[in-house]
């Protein structure tokens, strides 16, 4: 069995989407109607593309480029302004994120904030998030994100070992996360998060826990541990690495034993939490999210759109063109219309895979059927004590300590035929992309 078939953070992938046409922000818009929804700004701009990456993100990019792009940012918004105004949106959480968005001067930052606060109502105690690197968090910009009502700071440590940094393919070194960490702790955010990586070539249990133990003399909020996926059109895989899933399953294993043993709670396979913050049950319903910027996805309803996927350098740089000549940024062309019972599976899988789990009779209440009835394989889980029945009033469906460690194997049995389908179909066509020259494989 492998533990890491797909990590299931949005479902369905990029890759299923297609092209849509007679389709406009107009005819949805009323999704966004009064309060408690999510907008989201995607900054694709990266010092360097880091070897485990294949998300939408550029290198190389002059502040004159990233003018540019600002520049049609803030179009796009007024557009989207003009549109909310019939349905009075307020927005209670803001995410920036990337690429690296402290890519950007502080100028920029200052800018990108300012149309924020001029095209959108936000709620009063809203949350704000970004995410950033160590080589470009700075004390002046870190200050400016304070003044901005920056409430949540997640960075990317992956280790604090300088091989395995290399191994990655990071360009900061270990030395420059700590000194990021401290500025960012010193500054007062409400949450600072840490992001880091196991499975890394050449990394052992030893040294994954000195990280880790590293990590909590910083007394961060949140510790979120990744798997290391080699995906099409990443750096490692031009370099013939192959994660050794086995290896990886026992780190992690060791990882979230020696976390909850100091106290973290956990609530995802990935997030570790301190346990002086209260698990509150939050339906995730169906993630209503508006998204601005280039290469990010938008969730509207039945409605997910997006540009279309792109993985190489030149279809990167493509998307962007088109999207900074775009003149009419409502017209939807690319994206995915779900079918009722996709909407069922994509309704599972944002609640199973946290905890506590999925609220079975809300989940009744949703679509007029059961959970369990609808989805045998829920019941398959049960008896390989990988879900449980949770003794609670409502009743809860969970994952057991062993299915929450085995998330990314079981998430992808919930999606169905048709969307694997066309998630083959885009890898068979994009089999042979060249990426700086060097022939890609799946």
């Amino acid at each position: 069995m492998n533990p890491y078939v797909q990590y299931m953070y949005g479902y369905p992938h990029k890759t299923a989407y297609r092209p849509l046409e007679g389709v406009s922000l107009e005819q949805y818009v009323h999704f966004l109607n009064g309060n408690g929804h999510g907008l989201y700004v995607h900054l694709p701009f990266c010092q360097s593309k880091c070897g485990y990456c294949n998300l939408f993100s550029v290198t190389g990019q002059d502040e004159e480029a990233v003018d540019r792009y600002l520049q049609a940012f803030e179009r796009q918004s007024r557009q989207y302004q003009h549109l909310l105004q019939s349905v009075r949106t307020q927005f209670q959480e803001l995410t920036i994120g990337g690429g690296t968005p402290l890519y950007l001067t502080r100028q920029q930052l200052e800018q990108m904030f300012a149309v924020l606060e001029d095209c959108f109502s936000f709620a009063d105690r809203r949350e704000v998030i970004i995410e950033t690197a160590p080589n470009q968090t700075d004390i002046g910009k870190l200050r400016m994100l304070k003044q901005a009502g920056v409430t949540r700071v997640s960075m990317g440590i992956q280790s604090f070992h300088n091989a395995e940094l290399q191994a990655l393919g990071r360009s900061h070194y270990a030395a420059a996360a700590r000194q990021a960490l401290h500025l960012v702790k010193d500054m007062g955010f409400s949450c600072v998060n840490t992001d880091f990586i196991y499975g890394i070539p050449g990394q052992t249990t030893e040294s994954l826990l000195d990280s880790l133990k590293e990590a909590l003399l910083f007394e961060p909020d949140e510790i979120f541990l990744y798997p290391l996926y080699v995906k099409h059109g990443a750096g490692l895989e031009y370099e013939g690495v192959v994660p050794d899933g086995e290896q990886a399953y026992i780190q992690y294993r060791h990882a979230s034993r020696f976390l909850k043993s100091e106290g973290w709670r956990q609530d995802s396979m990935r997030r570790f939490v301190r346990q002086a913050k209260e698990r509150q049950y939050q339906s995730c319903g169906f993630g209503t999210s508006l998204a601005l910027g280039c290469g990010a996805r938008s969730y509207l309803g039945n409605l997910h759109f997006c540009s279309p996927y792109a993985i190489t350098k030149k279809e990167c740089l493509a998307r962007l063109a088109e999207y900074e000549h775009t003149h009419d940024y409502t017209k939807i062309t690319h994206g995915i219309l779900l079918t009722q019972q996709e909407q069922k599976r994509r309704y599972l899988i944002r609640h199973l895979l946290i905890m506590p789990g999925l609220q079975l009779d809300e989940y009744e209440t949703t679509f007029g059927s059961s959970a369990i009835t609808d989805f045998p394989v829920l019941q398959h889980w049960i008896e390989s004590d990988y879900a449980q029945m949770q003794k609670s009033d409502p009743a809860f469906l969970a994952l057991t300590e062993t299915g929450l460690g085995l998330s990314d194997y079981l998430g992808p049995q919930l999606i169905s035929p048709q969307i694997w389908a066309a998630m083959r179909e885009w890898e068979e066509a994009h089999a042979h992309d060249s990426v700086s020259g060097k022939s890609e494989k799946l």
